[in-house]
């Protein structure tokens, strides 16, 4: 599969490269472009295709609505341990719908929302850089295919497109929001924006940054004040049933999960978010000098459209009388809009659509800080941020080179000699990208550990759930793993996830919250997995301090492999519980040293 994502970046790059004039004129070959980007970032994702733990602990809740339960993680506890209720509602529909396999829906939906991102990507460029564009100015829809192939070769989004977690649809959103943004939609920017805060908590910094965008073009007067006011309305109405709802159900405003990692001192939470963002930097270092330069470069060349707020308008046609008061260098100066009017220049309101681009790229990266980073690989947190720099980077290109209004000049037919630049750049990127997710540590190699314990996790689960006593309580820090196949046991997540008095009444030492009196004492699981990286290539004889006395270790082999499995069992059931564990046929009973 490596070699098959490299050729597909070689092909992609090589075509993108050698016609990038035609790319312009051709629709039909720009289709042909797009959809070889599209099988690039598909091979892409297949490259990993990994469920990952939180997407495991979404489909047990799925699993448990299609099921009539209710959206739980055990049946009659309400305990909100999950980020991304849009995306808990969209793959367990076809579960309660039609009897679809949960996992296989949330597969397939993340694939087409990664896809949505290539796509979008190309648009969004597109749209940024057409607002910049003068009235008979030549279109450059070439701009947007190198936003394409760069967002398909974004590492985070092809981790995260087969997980099954929501990370493909908050980028999809994510992008959603800017485009309604450019076509001058704040009310369905509005609804998507809510779409993007109930699919993840970093949705929060987007609808601030979008509102604040808005609350500025209207002070600007480049929208009407209904502008920013309808962007409100268009999310509230979503999210204030949402809160209503939640408030109802759970009892809490907060979900478990943010409550377990939110509830520890900011030092300790900063500390590790540094060097989250930091191998995130070292890792993307092509997308942010990308980033960096466009942003420098936009800076640099603040060329307005507009003078002193009035608008320069076209030459009048031979023989045309000159419209407004005066004329200069044969242009017509028009009067300014009235109050309320549409923009003044749409070249200066697609700069500020750049910018609010790179915002909110700087924004989310100071969030994913402030909630210092995320244990899974990959920098799920910072998914969005290449495909933001990718769109920022190409408009910026675009409208910077675009004829703007009141710099008027001959309509080229192809691009100007040394544009081939951004082709080359593009495909040049999108190969170091390609190469980062193959030899980063943190990319291929962890995520098919990643793979590895999960599938070793959900296999002990269902050996669990098929051979301890039916209504058994499990303790675990995997609880999604091991739900994968063990049936309806009881998981409880020792760090809180899942658990809402961990959560918000535990100790958080590190950022993360536990509290294991309350779990050994209170909850008293009638087994506890202490292991969350599956199997151990030895037998592991000692106990976990916190559960001795009350809990003996129990050691198994997995049959026909090197590997071992160990599991403390209640004490007073230890032997009853020993017994039915080793009736399964793949895992046997080895007791440890005397």
């Amino acid at each position: 599969m490596v070699y098959a994502v490299v050729v597909a970046w070689l092909l992609v790059a090589a075509i993108v490269v050698l016609t990038w004039n035609r790319l312009d004129a051709d629709r039909g070959w720009r289709g042909f472009v797009l959809t070889l980007t599209l099988g690039l970032s598909l091979l892409h994702q297949l490259l990993f295709a990994t469920v990952t733990e939180d997407a495991l602990v979404t489909f047990r809740y799925a699993q448990n609505i299609a099921d009539g339960n209710g959206p739980v993680f055990n049946p009659g506890e309400r305990v909100e341990g999950y980020t991304n209720f849009l995306w808990l509602v969209l793959i367990a529909l076809p579960r309660a719908a039609f009897g679809a396999d949960v996992r296989t829906a949330a597969v397939g939906f993340g694939v087409l929302a990664a896809l949505g991102c290539v796509l979008l990507s190309c648009f969004l460029a597109n749209r940024i850089v057409a607002g910049a564009a003068s009235r008979g100015a030549e279109p450059r829809p070439a701009i947007g295919v190198a936003a394409a192939v760069l967002t398909a070769s974004a590492g985070g989004l092809a981790v995260y497109g087969a997980s099954g977690s929501e990370v493909p649809l908050f980028v999809l959103l994510v992008l959603a929001v800017g485009y309604a943004l450019a076509a001058r939609r704040p009310v369905v920017a509005g609804v998507l924006v809510a779409f993007a805060v109930m699919t993840s908590p970093e949705g929060l910094v987007v609808a601030l940054l979008a509102g604040l965008w808005l609350v500025a073009a209207a002070l600007r007067r480049k929208h009407s004040w209904w502008a920013p006011v309808g962007y409100v309305l268009g999310a509230l109405v979503f999210l204030v049933p949402r809160l209503a709802w939640r408030a109802t159900f759970y009892q809490h405003f907060l979900p478990a999960p943010l409550a377990a990692k939110l509830g520890g001192p900011l030092a300790a939470q900063l500390a590790a978010g540094w060097p989250y963002l930091s191998g995130f930097a070292l890792a993307h270092q092509g997308f942010l000098l990308l980033g960096l330069v466009a942003a420098v470069a936009l800076l640099l060349r603040r060329t307005d459209p507009a003078f002193g707020g009035f608008r320069v308008a076209e030459p009048p046609a031979r023989g045309e009388g000159p419209v407004g008061t005066a004329a200069f260098g044969g242009f017509r100066v028009a009067e300014p809009p009235a109050r309320g009017e549409g923009p003044v220049g749409t070249a200066t309101e697609a700069r500020a659509l750049l910018w609010l681009l790179f915002a909110t790229a700087a924004g989310l990266a100071a969030a994913a800080v402030l909630i210092g980073g995320d244990p899974g690989p990959s920098w799920r947190l910072l998914a969005p941020v290449p495909p933001l720099l990718a769109v920022a980077a190409a408009g910026v290109y675009g409208v910077l080179t675009v004829a703007v209004a009141g710099k008027p000049s001959p309509q080229p037919k192809s691009w100007p000699a040394g544009t081939r630049l951004v082709p080359v750049t593009a495909g040049g990127l999108a190969g170091i990208a390609v190469l980062v997710s193959v030899f980063s540590p943190e990319m291929l190699d962890r995520v098919r550990d990643w793979h590895s314990h999960g599938t070793e996790l959900a296999e002990i689960g269902g050996w669990l759930g098929d051979y301890l006593p039916p209504g058994s309580v499990v303790s675990a820090a995997a609880p999604g793993a091991l739900a994968a196949h063990g049936g309806q046991l009881l998981i409880i997540d020792v760090l809180g996830r899942t658990d809402d008095h961990i959560a918000r009444d535990g100790r958080h030492d590190g950022g993360i919250a536990t509290d294991y009196d309350y779990v050994v004492n209170g909850r008293r699981p009638t087994v506890a997995v202490p292991a969350d990286g599956g199997y151990a290539d030895r037998q592991h004889c000692a106990i976990d301090p916190v559960y001795a006395g009350k809990y003996e270790v129990a050691t198994f082999r997995r049959v026909g492999t090197p590997y071992w499995v160990t599991v403390y069992p209640r004490a007073e059931q230890a032997k009853v519980l020993v017994a039915d564990l080793d009736q399964g046929p793949d895992f046997r009973y080895v007791p440890c040293p005397s």
